[in-house]
């Protein structure tokens, strides 16, 4: 581990003016302590950020605010998160192990970077680490990696189980800075890889995520998430779906679909939701708009097996949150 100076400001305002470029925040600390620990990231100033006003799982007429600082424990287990979002309150549970989670906060599980073993691994290139050196991954091992929004210099997918919930549920996350604060819908947060995977969303440096706010939505009752992998615990997805369904009878009115697992960010499916429109509620029909799930996706030596069992997760959500009626 590098060598780096330590600050733990009382307020938000001390904390914005103690960031720079070459600045890092900790919150819980589960992917950044990781990360420094292995050399892959360097700051050269860690701001502990623990004691800011970020914290509270508010609700309101406008749907739920949650501090950035809370444990996903704690939303996990929050009763308007579980009763009116039972996808976010899934999500979390799929993540991580319960120690962990007892530990990350909210804010640092959306920023939490890919597990990709090239990323991790300082010995070898890796342009999201060090752009420009390549993408071994490409022909390498790439069995857990994505098949959707890929670039010729990145295929690494994303890590958050969370962001995949609330991307589904059109949450936005309130960013501050030096300059003021702005609103920021989730889906617009993160960027594809393109030629520049090293930028990896919107954040300016120096800037905070405060709140993500989770937007009123009367049918986000009937949601589900599922995940699937190789072990039942403590392991990252291969596939994952959140869900959501308005039904009147046995009539789908409107759907919310994104996909974990598959992607090189967390992936709304715009097109799987409208083929499920005015259609009835059954297997076949979830089937049939799930085959569009992986239009445009570009499979890897590996993982081709991702295009079908994307299809099939996002089908056993559905059916999942069909069930409950």
């Amino acid at each position: 581990m590098h060598g780096f100076s330590f600050a733990a400001p009382a307020t938000t305002t001390e904390a914005l003016s103690e960031a720079s470029d070459r600045s890092a925040f900790l919150a819980g600390g589960t992917t950044l302590v990781d990360l420094m620990k292995l050399d892959v990231m360097t700051p050269a100033k860690v701001i502990d950020i623990n004691d800011l006003p970020m914290r509270g799982i508010q609700r309101g007429r406008d749907g739920i605010t949650i501090g950035a600082l809370e444990r996903m424990t704690d939303v996990a287990l929050s009763r308007d998160v579980a009763n009116l979002y039972p996808v976010v309150s899934q999500a979390l549970f799929a993540s991580a192990s319960g120690q962990l989670r007892n530990m990350a906060s909210i804010g640092g599980n959306l920023l939490q970077r890919t597990r990709c073993d090239y990323f991790r691994d300082v010995t070898t290139p890796c342009n999201k680490r060090l752009p420009g050196s390549g993408c071994p991954a490409q022909t390498g091992e790439n069995r857990g990696h994505a098949i959707l929004g890929t670039s010729a210099a990145c295929v690494a997918t994303h890590a958050s189980d969370l962001a995949v919930a609330l991307v589904a549920m059109d949450a936005k996350v309130r960013l501050q800075s030096k300059e003021g604060e702005r609103l920021v819908a989730l889906t617009d947060f993160y960027r594809l890889p393109g030629d520049t995977p090293s930028v990896e969303n919107v954040l300016k440096p120096g800037e905070l995520i405060t709140q993500i706010h989770l937007p009123r939505l009367s049918w986000a009752r009937m949601s589900a998430y599922v995940k699937v992998r190789d072990r039942s615990s403590y392991e990252f997805a291969l596939a994952s779906a959140a869900v959501a369904l308005d039904l009147r009878g046995d009539k789908v009115l409107d759907a919310r679909i994104a996909v974990g697992g598959v992607g090189t960010k967390p992936w709304r499916l715009p097109q799987v939701e409208e083929a499920l429109k005015g259609k009835t509620a059954t297997e076949e029909t979830f089937t049939a708009a799930a085959a569009k799930a992986a239009e445009g996706a570009r499979p890897l030596s590996h993982n081709e097996f991702k295009v079908v069992l994307v299809q099939r997760t996002i089908v056993r959500a559905l059916m999942s949150v069909r069930g409950v009626r």
